[in-house]
């Protein structure tokens, strides 16, 4: 009998645990101020553990959310180019990824997060840590508009998510996806980029 090679399957059971601590730091603490050794303490698990599960505390985060992508994949070429169409380039990101199969994670996250305390403040996590931090740091912004500026980013991406996925208004259900881009991109942009006041 010929033994087997490479990486011994890992017990189901100790990775679960790792992310039942993991949701239940980020939620109680946000992204920032949960940390590894506290998580693999909770899960009574060497913090070794954790990052061979998990590789790191952004893979531990996506995966304790059930994030339907990794944003630091798709962020770069949203970044990338010419700053006037910033809010036009995430957008289409935003909706290319929502519109897909893997979509389908972020709306079940939409939905428990109306209705779930706990959800909502993993998603806000989410929303700040991994997304809006990523873009808004590569903008010369003044520090003291980067939250406000953040915020509004988020609700009408959200807004978009929940009448296209969730409520189904028409015609923004069924829309063409560049319909929509040319529609909610500059508005997305002036929060990113424009006066905030008259």
């Amino acid at each position: 009998m010929r033994r087997r090679t490479g990486r011994r399957p890992g017990n189901p059971d100790t990775r679960e645990a790792i992310l039942a601590a993991a949701r239940e730091a980020f939620a109680e603490r946000g992204f920032d101020r949960a940390s590894i050794r506290a998580i693999a303490a909770a899960a009574d698990v060497d913090p070794a553990l954790v990052h061979h599960y998990f590789g790191s505390k952004d893979k531990l985060f996506l995966t304790a959310m059930n994030a339907p992508a990794d944003p630091r994949e798709l962020l770069p070429t949203v970044i990338a180019g010419d700053p006037d169409g910033l809010g036009e380039r995430l957008v289409r990101m935003f909706l290319g990824l929502w519109d897909s199969p893997a979509g389908t994670a972020g709306v079940a996250l939409l939905r428990s997060a109306v209705s779930n305390e706990w959800t909502a403040r993993l998603l806000r996590e989410f929303l700040t840590t991994q997304v809006l931090r990523r873009v808004l740091d590569h903008l010369d912004l003044d520090p003291a508009e980067v939250p406000l500026r953040g915020s509004l980013v988020a609700s009408q991406l959200a807004g978009l998510a929940m009448m296209r996925h969730v409520i189904k208004l028409e015609p923004v259900a069924s829309a063409d996806p560049e319909t929509l881009v040319a529609a909610v991109g500059p508005t997305v942009q002036r929060y990113l980029l424009g006066p905030l006041k008259a």
